[in-house]
């Protein structure tokens, strides 16, 4: 009884089948026979239930839950099949868990399907290649190995079909049959175990790509004959509810084809832009040719596979158009090949137009694509290149990254990150080049993305790798004319023998720096100074804190650590000792609160005093970033500022006899001193409260004129 049901389904089922059919010409429905499918339908669904119920309470045959009417009938047809036939094979129930997993929950974005089964195209025909060059019998020449893709809005399907080397029966059921088991992978142990050595352009590791069709179909179709001589063509087909069926097929050509009936909710897979937008994402550098609908999809060439040394500048400013999307011109190109220590092909390049403002946040990602095997990975590979080389464009390529099942996301953190060391170190030595052989070039470069280089010695947390960028930062120097610029390892190349430390000043310009209080001993002993223009230059400083095992320290800490003996004069020529001792003692009452200490100092000639603090750097970063949110008496308690005064100075001599003759204009001069000293030091928030007293200063002053 249950056979008899089981096979009257059946004949519903093929009837139905063989009164639809298209036209060729217009791909229209017949409307005589798709009215007569119709009404074979609603009888079929009469009897549906029943049928299965007697099925099930009778044999006790488990039939997968499907969503559609014929699905649900292809299973009982199945059924009939698998006890008469046996052609119907079913996954076992691990496997159909797994098969459950591949294709809901494996990958984050169902394109990738489209990258999985052009991928799986690809190693067909690489295969077919190599065993060709073999001497392998096979029924192809290596002119006919393309990949040939077809979409059908109409029909919702999308096919992919190669010449490679097909599948004999037994291989649809190793290799579509079992999940996971990866045929290339076997045919790259097979290759290596024979000394064949291992093909580059292999793509399979997992085998887990080919179910990823069951993301957006409901039912997979493939027709594969082996490239072997006297080969037999056959159909595997299966729903992805847990049961598939192979049956051979005639008039199937060499090679596979995979159709895939879509989901309704992802028909937009079934058109052609759609496709020929993913396959420019994923898979526009897979070695063979790839047609959608009669037209190549991929046209570019993989320049990182080539040789450096073949590759024009023509092409790189094509492939650079491409990879950036943009439509300028690389500035510089690094195009690198190694081995070891681990395996790397890349081409990088840098923008000729200077960076956006949304480039120099730390949160923008960067352009540089990580493929494996030709096979797009990520599109923006932030573990593969530094932060702070965000501003390279290019394409990483690596056969040794670690990939996880879907090939989406990377596992091994201390291979990803020798590999990031590997590419960090070559762009290093590669700017490094530029910057002595192209000077100019390096330093326009510099002009436009020296901050990222700077953020690169602040984010850096060893101290080789923060000395190995410092080789990249460029300053002006006392030692060149103004504009021309200089690296640390040239800075160190002119020092004197008994030079210790690399000394820099901060300063808004280069005029201010030249007439800095700070700088007058150094120029005097003709001590080469790096001028720093920027605010953050001192953080990079205080950061690197060495280079080369030279301290490098600021020119106001080297004059507070300044343990000279001061020179006091006579009368003439300046303040005695103990003059001078009693005016410091009378300038600090004046400014107690405001000043820690009053010292002479013989580091001065044409100004009469300068504030230093133990880390000026750091107290100029503070004064920027904290001094609003803290009240003003506590500022001072915080800086602990020290005055140090010079004894031979018209100012300091004259205000010494005001401290007897008119104290009121003897104390205004000294807040005022003070303030003028805070300002020159960069440690007032606002220069305009070093004006709250000068009218009275300016007015006892002018008192006698």
């Amino acid at each position: 009884m249950v056979m008899q049901c089981c096979r009257l389904l059946q004949v519903f089922v093929l009837e139905r089948k063989n009164m639809a059919f298209r036209i060729s010409t217009s791909g229209l429905r017949n409307v005589i026979g798709y009215s007569a499918l119709r009404q074979h339908i609603r009888v079929a669904q009469k009897i549906r239930r029943p049928l299965l119920r007697q099925i099930e309470e009778s044999k006790n045959v488990c039939i997968p839950a499907c969503h559609r009417f014929h699905t649900s009938v292809q299973c009982c047809q199945e059924a009939v099949k698998e006890n008469d036939e046996g052609k119907t094979y079913e996954f076992q129930a691990e496997t159909r868990m797994l098969l459950d997993i591949v294709a809901k929950s494996l990958y984050s974005e169902k394109e990738v399907f489209i990258r999985e089964l052009i991928s799986n195209a690809s190693d067909a025909i690489e295969k077919a290649r190599y065993l060709a060059l073999q001497g392998k019998p096979l029924d192809s020449t290596e002119a006919t190995m393309k990949i040939h893709i077809t979409t059908d809005k109409y029909d919702k399907t999308l096919t992919i079909q190669d010449s490679g080397t097909g599948m004999t029966k037994e291989e649809l059921v190793e290799n579509l049959g079992t999940i996971a088991r990866s045929g290339s992978k076997a045919f790259i142990k097979q290759l290596q175990e024979g000394g064949g050595g291992d093909p580059q352009n292999i793509i399979g590791q997992f085998g887990v790509g080919f179910y990823s069709a069951f993301m957006v179909a409901e039912k997979v179709e493939v027709y594969s004959k082996s490239r072997l001589p006297g080969s037999v063509g056959y159909c595997w087909s299966s729903d992805g509810c847990g049961r598939y069926t192979i049956e051979e097929s005639t008039d199937v050509e060499p090679g596979t084809k995979i159709i895939c009936h879509l989901k309704l909710s992802c028909r937009e897979f079934a058109d052609e832009q759609t496709v020929k937008g993913v396959i420019r994402k994923y898979s526009s550098f897979v070695g063979s040719p790839i047609e959608v609908n009669g037209e190549q999809a991929n046209s570019i060439q993989p320049l990182w596979l080539m040789d450096p040394k073949e590759v024009s500048a023509e092409q790189h400013d094509e492939f650079y158009r491409y990879v950036s999307s943009s439509y300028d011109k690389p500035r510089f190109t690094l195009h690198y090949r190694t081995d070891a220590p681990i395996d790397l092909r890349c081409v990088l390049y840098i923008p000729e137009g200077k960076p956006g403002l949304f480039d120099l946040h730390q949160g923008a990602q960067g352009s540089v694509a990580l493929y494996c095997r030709r096979v797009l990975i990520m599109n923006k590979a932030e573990n593969v290149v530094p932060k702070w080389l965000r501003f390279l464009k290019g394409v990483v390529d690596s056969e040794d990254i670690p990939l996880n099942l879907s090939r989406e996301l990377l596992q091994d953190s201390a291979l990803i990150r020798k590999l990031r060391t590997v590419i960090q170190n070559r762009a290093i030595r590669f700017l490094y080049d530029k910057s002595r052989k192209e000077a100019e070039s390096y330093s326009k470069f510099f002009g436009d993305y020296g901050i990222f280089i700077k953020e690169g010695i602040l984010s850096s947390q060893e101290q080789v790798e923060k000395e190995e960028i410092a080789k990249l930062i460029l300053y002006e120097t006392s030692a060149l004319p103004p504009t021309q610029k200089t690296t640390l390892p040239e800075y160190i190349g002119r020092m004197t023998a008994d030079q210790r430390d690399i000394y820099y000043l901060a300063a808004p310009s280069r005029e201010l720096a030249e007439s800095s209080p700070y700088y007058e001993s150094l120029k005097k002993r003709n001590v080469e100074v790096l001028f720093c223009y920027e605010p953050y230059d001192e953080v990079v400083f205080m950061q690197l804190r060495d280079f080369n095992s030279k301290k490098i320290v600021s020119v106001e800490k080297e004059m507070r650590e300044d343990k000279d003996a001061v020179n006091f004069g006579d009368a003439e020529s300046g303040l005695r000792k103990s003059e001078a001792d009693e005016l410091m003692n009378w300038m600090k009452s004046i400014l107690t609160g405001r000043c820690w200490g009053v010292k002479a100092t013989s580091r001065l000639e044409s100004h009469p005093c300068v504030v230093t603090v133990e880390e000026m750097g750091a107290a100029r970063h503070f004064v920027r970033t904290q001094f609003t949110q803290i009240p003003e008496e506590t500022r001072y308690s915080l800086l602990q500022p020290q005055l140090e005064i010079n004894p031979s100075h018209p100012i300091i001599i004259k205000l010494n006899s005001l401290r007897e003759t008119n104290p009121r204009l003897g104390e205004l001069l000294t807040k005022q001193l003070f303030s003028n000293a805070m300002v020159v030091a960069g440690l007032v928030e606002d220069p305009r409260t070093a004006l709250s007293s000068i009218n009275e200063l300016l007015e006892l002053a002018l008192e006698k004129h």
